[in-house]
């Protein structure tokens, strides 16, 4: 399967990272379109670099670049994930704003109805994000805090962010072991 994934500058980019790590061990084909903000925070929140996780993509395109390959329908993503998404890459999205390349692949996966997932990172939420969610899940797209559940006992951080990314594999029907599942025995 075509991946589209894209990294914001949100809090929480350890999702994005750790679902390109994930998928890295799977037969998808996975574009990466890191912002210019999405890189800054890797370096403030993370210990990897920016150039680390370019490398867990087949491709990666400038968030800039309108004119690349993946913004088009007719390149054949099958699936967009947006991880995390912050809240203006979710205004854009809500409102059809495509001013770069991350809110553009959300509007491809929306427009040819193929599976769009927002990672959305930010709290509290006001009035407008709520209202941003709801368009963006009447248009299609689903809307995936990472919120943990803590049936499955997560013990490190690590079992809190797999959980997630666990999520979101589940969603686009790719086989894992991530997490313990509800029902599972230890």
């Amino acid at each position: 399967m075509k991946i589209a994934v894209g990294i914001t500058g949100a809090s929480g980019v350890i999702y994005g990272i750790r679902l390109l790590e994930a998928l890295r061990e799977t037969d998808n084909q996975v574009s990466l379109i890191l912002s210019d903000w999405g890189s800054k925070t890797i370096a403030l929140e993370t210990n990897y670099s920016a150039e680390y996780v370019c490398s867990l993509a087949d491709s990666v395109y400038d968030s800039h670049d309108l004119a690349a390959a993946v913004s088009s329908g007719s390149y054949g993503t099958e699936a967009t994930v947006i991880a995390p998404c912050s809240m203006k890459t979710l205004a854009g999205v809500a409102n059809g704003f495509s001013d770069n390349l991350i809110v553009r692949i959300a509007d491809v996966a929306l427009k040819e109805r193929r599976p769009l997932v927002l990672m959305v990172r930010e709290t509290p939420l006001t009035l407008i994000h709520l209202r941003n969610m709801t368009a963006v899940t009447e248009a299609g797209g689903i809307i995936l805090p990472p919120m943990p559940g803590f049936y499955h006992k997560p013990q490190t951080i690590d079992d809190v962010i797999n959980q997630s990314v666990g999520k979101v594999f589940d969603l686009l029907r790719i086989p894992n072991h991530l997490f313990r599942r509800w029902g599972e025995s230890e």
